[in-house]
């Protein structure tokens, strides 16, 4: 399996100054001077010249003669990529006799090409100078006489192609809410039809009411919690994983509310009939009642299970130990429905005998496929297996992957998939990594930073170390854009999937990357050759939260004077909780549309 090879990140200097001084933004008529000696036909390719020889324009000079055979055919007219300063016009003669003039008129005082005498050798001047090899990657400096408020240069070009193509997934999400809520609606409308008039009648009945209601809602909300855990593809493929994301954290607010109010309503109801204390009914019901205990336990779990899903807490717990807990909630599922069973009498009438297990069936079909046969056929077919660990720069290291038929891998750019590396020290945890290459026939590639102990070990995996992997999942990939043109966002480990998705995306994509210090930035070298292949553009800001010009970025003006159009582009957001949040909140601000803005939620 050939690996690229690309520049070792860990050989580049860390002084800031030396290391950018050439990628620093340079006037506009110097970076974009066709008229310099050194860029040969081979650093321009003819679909990135301009052409001189359009039908229009007959009698202008022809800059794209290919070869020198091409050359002596047309000897009499100059050649602009010879690099021979003979032939060449000076435009900087003071005399204005011998110019051509283009504007004139008629095209009867053009002259003749073939009857031009030798032009005199140009003098030296500032169009002259190199070109600069990093004119589509600069890094940005603020500052304050720009109208941008960045460095000149930086600003990218505005094409006038706008027309968006449609969104695939809308009618998708429509119909999938539509579906919910008529499942929701089903399981209470089928207590309201068993339900006979005049049987809420007092505080305690209705008490009992809202009880048996609530615990038909947080049955069926737990059953649409699991389904979305399930990893079925066509779930994610059909809504979106940044949706199921929002829906999965709403429901799960959502289901811990509905089972403490069952919990609260049905014991103070019976509590009113047989005239006790919350508390002694309580232990009262739990002791007489043996299916009660598995209800509570269940409820204990589920109460942790919400605890642990506080977004500062989960960040500040162990992934292994989060991941185990989540877990639990099949067990939450198999003792709920177990005590529901038992004990509910609304989950037997006519209707409900084939609603709620034919529910409990698409669950555990959904749960079946996406976690065992899906990933048993996956490794099965493809046999991954770790080829390559490279390092990439600072704590950054890349694991090359070999596996078989990879031409018939479903992974796209920008996905992520979940790698379980069976070895003595990570055979009993997997991890989500994304791609940080566009999948080709030969090798998938993952890029890590190290964040802790498993990540460090990785580090130190050996080649031909099995790996069983699940995915892939996602839909972070150039086929949800909305729009013609792209905006990726990428800082510290989220430059992985944005520079695969650089692969994929459109011509006048810009990449912005964040990092705090020069020697963090990766993939420097691959992202300026695909800037170069894609003709897109790579803005680095560099520098901690508190210099001017990370603090302008995530601004009203600073991304307008990055993106002058970012309103009219997708963008696609990957790194840090914190770039993403302000990222968000100043696209929001901008009238980006929801619509038009990615995430990468591989925490899902």
């Amino acid at each position: 399996m050939a690996i690229p090879a690309f520049q070792d990140q860990r050989e580049l200097p860390d002084d800031d100054d030396g290391y950018f001084a050439g990628l620093r933004a340079e006037p506009r008529e110097a970076r974009e001077s066709w008229d310099s000696p050194s860029r040969s036909a081979a650093q321009y390719p003819e679909s990135r010249r301009p052409s001189w020889d359009s039908p229009s324009q007959a009698t202008r000079p022809s800059q794209d003669s290919p070869s020198q055979a091409t050359r002596s055919a047309q000897a009499t007219r100059p050649s602009w990529d010879s690099p021979s300063q003979a032939t060449r016009p000076s435009w900087d003669s003071p005399s204005q006799a011998t110019r051509p003039s283009w504007d004139s008129p008629s095209q009867a005082t053009r002259p003749s090409w073939d009857a031009l005498p030798d032009w005199p050798e140009q003098e030296p001047g500032p169009q002259s100078r190199p070109a600069d090899p990093y004119r589509r990657g600069d890094i940005v400096v603020e500052s304050s006489t720009s109208p941008t408020g960045w460095k000149v240069g930086t600003g990218v070009p505005m094409p006038e192609d706008d027309r968006p193509p449609a969104e695939a997934t809308s009618g998708n999400r429509l119909f999938t809410v539509m579906l919910f809520f008529s499942g929701l609606a089903t399981s209470i409308a089928l207590w309201l039809f068993d339900t006979q008039a005049g049987t809420v009648n007092d505080t305690a009945s209705l008490m009992l009411a809202a009880g048996r209601v609530s615990g038909l809602i947080g049955g069926y909300l737990l059953f649409i919690q699991l389904l979305m855990m399930s990893r079925v593809s066509w779930l994610e493929e059909w809504v979106g994983s940044r949706d199921l994301l929002r829906w999965h954290r709403w429901l799960g607010t959502s289901l811990l509310v509905a089972v403490i109010a069952h919990i609260v309503t049905i014991v103070y109801g019976y509590g009113l009939l047989a005239q006790t204390g919350v508390v002694d009914q309580a232990w009262s019901m739990i002791t007489t009642f043996p299916e009660m205990i598995s209800a509570t336990v269940a409820t204990g779990l589920l109460v942790l299970l919400s605890f642990t899903s506080i977004r500062w807490l989960r960040t500040h717990l162990p992934y292994e130990f989060w991941h185990l807990i989540h877990l639990t909630g099949y067990l939450v599922l198999l003792l709920g429905y177990g005590h529901q069973i038992a004990t509910g009498a609304d989950l037997s009438g006519r209707f409900a005998s084939y609603f709620w297990p034919g529910l409990g069936a698409l669950v555990i079909a959904a749960l079946v496929w996406g976690r065992i046969v899906e990933p048993v056929w996956l490794n099965a077919r493809h046999r991954f297996s770790v080829a390559e660990v490279v390092a990439e720069g600072t704590n950054t290291f890349s694991i090359y992957i070999a596996a078989k038929n990879l031409d018939k891998l479903p992974a796209q750019a920008g996905q992520f998939m979940r790698w379980r590396f069976l070895n003595a020290n990570g055979w009993w945890q997997s991890h989500p990594f994304s791609l940080s290459a566009a999948p080709n026939q030969e090798w998938l590639r993952l890029t890590v930073t190290v964040a802790g102990r498993h990540t460090a070990k990785l580090g130190q995996l050996r080649p031909g170390t099995p790996i069983w992997a699940e995915g892939p999942f996602g839909t972070f990939t150039a086929q949800r854009r909305t729009r013609r043109r792209a905006l990726l966002i990428a800082g510290g480990s989220g430059i992985a999937p944005i520079r695969a998705l650089l692969e994929d995306m459109p011509a006048d994509t810009i990449v912005i990357y964040r990092a705090s210090r020069p020697d963090e930035l990766v993939f420097r070298a691959e992202l300026e050759e695909l800037a170069e292949e894609r003709d897109a553009w790579v803005r680095y800001i560099v520098g901690s939260r508190t210099d001017p010009g990370p603090q302008r970025l995530f601004t009203e003006s600073g991304l307008r004077g990055l993106v002058p159009d970012v309103n009219r582009r997708d963008v696609y957001l990957c790194g840090p909780p914190g770039l993403v949040n302000a990222a968000v909140g100043t696209l929001k601000q901008l009238a980006v549309p929801d619509s038009q803005i990615h995430l990468d939620p591989f925490e899902f």
